[in-house]
């Protein structure tokens, strides 16, 4: 502040005028200092914004001169007491100086945010949490432990709001509990189908007034197209080997009857571990190519798509209670249902050369696939159940009326019947884990010696006899699967 203004300040307590200080700021701390014993003392004070200082002298005080009075001023009330506004975050000092001309106090000030009201309602909304609340300039700095991401960005999330602007918030919160999730999944699948045929093909031969007459019936399969089996079934009579010269009067028929029972059962047993935000995958199958061009000589080019089970997820973990999971699985498999064929031709190219080109079946996918999220503690199991499909398709093919007689209409009709039923399960258990030593850890292929010729000739084995070492590895059967579960 300029020494004019301080005359002015210093004249007008003189006459008994009070002063108003700016704005609503009041004094929160107050500096007393002793001048008396000719030393010029030093003060370092730390101001809120918006917040105010009353130094208190024991001499009086002429002049205050403060070199940045843009982030702090100085407001005269009498020669001994003297207030120090802050206006703005930053680091000056203030100089004091008697009548005589001598500094008698030197301050050292450095404005920041005021950040009680921040870290008293974190305290109350996060009990648990050990968070410690500091400014630095206009920034807010967080430090301390949380127990999980979720209160780590609750945190800051409340302090954005009271900085007004996130990016002056600066989040050096650590994390406690473990952050890596394993999920233990289980996806079992029973395909059953059972598909049915019976028909009667029959031809008969005879002569009317010597003119010999060829009668048939050949019906067809809906379904399938075609006899799951052509040479299960049962022939009776013949008409000779010729049919312009049939035996005559004769009838001969081939009975077709089959049943087919299928059962799939698909089972996929992963482990996955992965830190709490980021997204694991798992694939248990195999690609296939699927053409996506071709060149002008012929060429095609392909790209390999997925099929198989396939599991991917995501965790976030909120407290060690607290599991949140996004998970996709997928069952799928090649099948000719729906598949694109593409017949084959010759091509021109530009030379005016020919080449053939030959024709291309892309495979269909039978998909099941199931998505959802879900909260889960550590150790706690979810199931994606229900996942059925039913299918029951039947067809009768007949002769137009001879197949609505009864009893001998069946001889002139076939019956085509298939059922498929598919039921999908996936079970999920998520754990906190951690990482282990390299000890208390197996793989299937521990101990294995591949045998000697005299030990695969003389005894058949594949492996030569090994014992377990008590100070190596664990067997397989009782090791954790390459984390510690907490």
């Amino acid at each position: 502040m300029i020494r004019g203004l301080s005359a002015f300040l210093i004249a007008a307590v003189a006459f008994g005028v009070t002063p108003v200080l700016a704005g609503n700021a009041h004094a929160t701390r107050v500096i007393s200092v002793a001048t008396h014993n000719g030393a010029a003392p030093q003060q370092h004070i730390t101001l809120g914004l918006d917040k105010a200082a009353l130094v208190q002298l024991d001499a009086d005080a002429r002049d205050v001169l403060v070199s940045n009075p843009a982030i702090v001023d100085a407001v005269v009330r009498t020669p001994r007491r003297i207030f120090l506004l802050a206006q703005k975050t930053g680091q000056t000092n203030a100089f004091f100086f008697d009548a005589a001309g001598h500094q008698i106090l030197t301050v050292d000030i450095r404005v920041e945010r005021d950040v009680t009201d921040l870290a008293r309602m974190i305290q109350t909304n996060m009990p648990n949490a050990n968070i410690r609340v500091a400014a630095m300039n206009d920034n807010v700095v967080l430090t301390g432990v949380v127990q999980n991401t979720g209160d780590s960005q609750r945190a800051q999330d409340l302090a954005g709001r009271f900085v007004g602007d996130p990016n002056k918030v600066a989040n050096l919160l650590k994390i406690d509990s473990s952050q890596q999730v394993m999920l233990k999944v289980r996806v079992a699948e029973m395909q059953r189908s059972i598909a049915k045929q019976f028909g009667i093909n029959a031809v008969g031969a005879f002569k009317v007034a010597n003119v010999p007459a060829i009668l048939s019936s050949v019906n067809p399969y809906g379904l399938a197209g075609s006899a799951l089996s052509p040479n299960s079934g049962a022939q009776f009579g013949s008409i000779g080997s010729d049919p312009l010269h049939p035996s005559p009067n004769n009838v001969q028929g081939v009975l077709n009857a089959l049943e087919q029972v299928g059962l799939v059962h698909t089972l996929a047993e992963p482990n996955l571990t992965a830190v709490s935000g980021e997204t694991a995958k798992f694939l248990a199958g195999g690609e296939f190519p699927v053409p996506v061009s071709r060149d002008q000589y012929g060429n095609v080019t392909v790209a390999f798509k997925q099929f198989g089970v396939g599991l991917s997820f995501t965790p976030v973990v909120l407290s060690p209670d607290n599991i949140s999971l996004q998970i996709s699985s997928e069952v799928s498999e090649l099948t000719n249902t729906g598949a694109f064929t593409q017949a084959g031709g010759t091509s021109t190219t530009s030379t005016g050369s020919a080449s053939s080109v030959p024709s291309i079946t892309i495979p269909a996918l039978a998909v099941r696939r199931a998505e959802t999220t879900v909260e889960v503690p550590s150790g706690g199991s979810f199931a994606i159940a229900g996942l059925m499909q039913h299918a029951t398709k039947q067809t009768l093919d007949q002769f137009p009326g001879l197949g609505d007689m009864p009893v001998l209409g069946a001889l002139f009709r076939s019956r085509d019947f298939q059922n498929d039923e598919t039921e999908l399960v996936v079970v999920a258990t998520a754990y906190l884990v951690k990482p282990g030593k390299e000890k208390d850890f197996a793989s299937p292929g521990d101990g294995f010696v591949p045998p000697a010729d005299v030990e695969t000739i003389m005894l058949g084995r594949l492996n030569a006899t090994y014992k377990n070492d008590p100070l190596g590895l664990k067997s397989a059967g009782a090791a954790k699967t390459g984390f510690i579960v907490e």
